[in-house]
């Protein structure tokens, strides 16, 4: 089971039903979570600058459809480069952090 929270008893109930204890089932939600964290936190970060995704795209050096699939949740080919190029187009930083994955022990 993932070690965030989830945000109703439902969605941990639905987790729990059609995920939880499927290794393979768990690696695809926590992908799939991850692309969904990164597309809304540069929405999120693009948005309260006040910029349009033509102009975080002039910034970065790219163009707006590149940064409309990094704002898409099923977009899977994020590169540190270019998350790094939009943190600086955004006056920001990465951070990059390698997290403990809690595994069962059979018995």
């Amino acid at each position: 089971m993932p070690s965030r929270k989830f945000n109703s008893a439902a969605t941990e109930f639905l987790y729990n039903r059609l995920i939880a204890g499927d290794p393979e089932a768990e690696r695809a939600y926590e992908d799939e979570f991850v692309n969904i964290e990164i597309a809304r936190t540069i929405y999120d970060l693009r948005t309260r600058a006040g910029l349009t995704q033509q102009q975080l795209a002039a910034r970065v050096g790219t163009t707006k459809s590149a940064i409309c699939r990094l704002e898409d949740a099923d977009y899977e080919g994020h590169s540190l480069t270019m998350l790094r190029k939009i943190a600086a187009a955004l006056d920001r930083r990465i951070e990059v952090r390698f997290l403990r994955v809690s595994r069962k022990r059979s018995a």
